[in-house]
C-alpha cells in the first residue's frame, strides 16, 4: 500500500476517534436544557436514520439495505446490533448529562482489552502474555472502582460490554459501514418515533423549548454520530490494525480530560488508583501490540 493511502488512513482514523473524543463538548448544549436522555435517544436515532438514508441514496447502497430485509436470518442479526448500539448510545448519553463522564471515558479504555476477551472466548484467537497481563491488570482496576466505593461501575462495564458485543457480532455478519449502519438505524427508529409520539401526547416532549444553538446540535446528531463511523471504516481499510488500536486510546483519554479539566468532575485517590490500574493495562496492551507488530 502506497504512503499516502496509509497517512489518509490514519487521518481518517484521528478524525474519527478525535470526533468521538469530544462528543462531551458537542452534547454539552443539550445537556443545559430539560430534555432527558431517552429523548436525546430518540432523537438521535431518527436524525441518524435520515442522515444515513440520504447517504445511502448518493452512495447507491440502498439496495444491500433493502435485500437484507428479505433475509430474516440477516435481519434478525441487525435488530441484536440495533439493541447494542441503542443501549450503548443510551448510557453513554445518560453519563454525560448526569455527569458521569470519567465513567464513560473508563468505558471505552476498557473496551479494546474486553474485544481480546472476545476474541479468545468466541473466535479462539490467541491471547499472547502481554494482553492476558493487560487484561488481568484492568481486571484489578475494576474491582478496585468497585470494592471502595461500595458499587460496581456498571456505566463503564455497560458501555464496553455493548459496542464490545456489538463489535463482535457485527464482525460476524459483515457488511459496509454505512448499510450495516443505516439498516440499524432504520431498525430503530420506528420505536424512537413511537416514544416521541408518546411523550408528545403526555406533554413531557422537549423540543420547541429548545434554544437554538441547542436545536442545531440535536438536529446535527444524525450527522455527528454517521459520519465518525464512516471516517472509521475507511481508515480500518487503510491502516493495520495494530495502528487502528493505538489510535482508538485517543477518544477515551480526550473524554477523561473533558470530565476532569472542563466539566470539574471530582476525581478522588481511591478512584485514581483504580483508573491507574485501567491504564497500566492499556499501556501493556499498546506494547504487546507494537511487539507483535514488529513481529510480522
Amino acid at each position: 500500500m502506497k504512503i499516502s493511502e496509509k497517512l489518509k488512513g490514519w487521518h481518517y482514523a484521528f478524525l474519527c476517534y478525535l470526533t468521538w473524543g469530544t462528543f462531551p463538548i458537542y452534547w454539552y448544549p443539550i445537556n443545559q436544557s430539560a430534555m432527558p436522555a431517552d429523548q436525546i435517544l430518540a432523537q438521535r436515532i431518527v436524525w441518524s436514520a435520515i442522515f444515513a438514508v440520504l447517504l445511502l441514496l448518493v452512495y447507491r447502497q440502498g439496495r444491500t439495505v433493502l435485500r437484507a430485509f428479505k433475509q430474516p436470518r440477516v435481519l434478525g442479526v441487525f435488530f441484536i446490533t440495533a439493541f447494542l448500539i441503542a443501549l450503548n448510545w443510551l448510557v453513554y448519553l445518560w453519563a454525560i448529562t448526569n455527569d458521569h463522564i470519567l465513567d464513560a471515558s473508563l468505558g471505552y479504555f476498557i473496551n479494546p482489552l474486553l474485544n481480546v476477551f472476545l476474541g479468545w472466548f468466541f473466535l479462539k484467537e490467541k491471547i499472547n502474555n502481554a494482553q492476558l497481563l493487560a487484561l488481568i491488570s484492568a481486571t484489578a482496576g475494576i474491582l478496585w472502582l468497585a470494592i471502595p466505593a461500595g458499587q460496581i461501575p456498571w456505566v463503564a462495564l455497560i458501555l464496553a460490554a455493548s459496542f464490545g458485543f456489538y463489535a463482535l457480532i457485527r464482525k460476524l455478519a459483515p457488511m459496509e459501514a454505512l448499510a450495516g449502519l443505516a439498516l440499524e438505524t432504520i431498525i430503530l427508529s420506528p420505536f424512537a418515533l413511537l416514544y416521541l409520539i408518546y411523550c408528545y401526547s403526555q406533554n413531557t416532549l422537549i423540543f420547541s423549548e429548545l434554544n437554538g444553538l441547542q436545536m442545531v446540535v440535536l438536529l446535527g446528531s444524525g450527522a455527528a454520530t454517521t459520519i465518525p463511523l464512516l471516517w472509521f471504516a475507511i481508515g480500518a481499510r487503510k491502516i493495520s490494525m495494530s495502528l487502528l488500536g493505538m489510535l482508538q486510546y485517543i477518544s477515551p483519554s480526550l473524554q477523561f480530560l473533558c470530565g476532569v479539566l472542563i466539566f470539574n468532575e471530582s476525581l478522588s485517590m481511591e478512584r485514581m488508583i483504580g483508573y491507574v490500574l485501567v491504564w497500566a493495562g492499556v499501556i501493556i496492551f499498546l506494547f504487546g501490540m507494537r511487539n507483535k507488530a514488529k513481529k510480522v
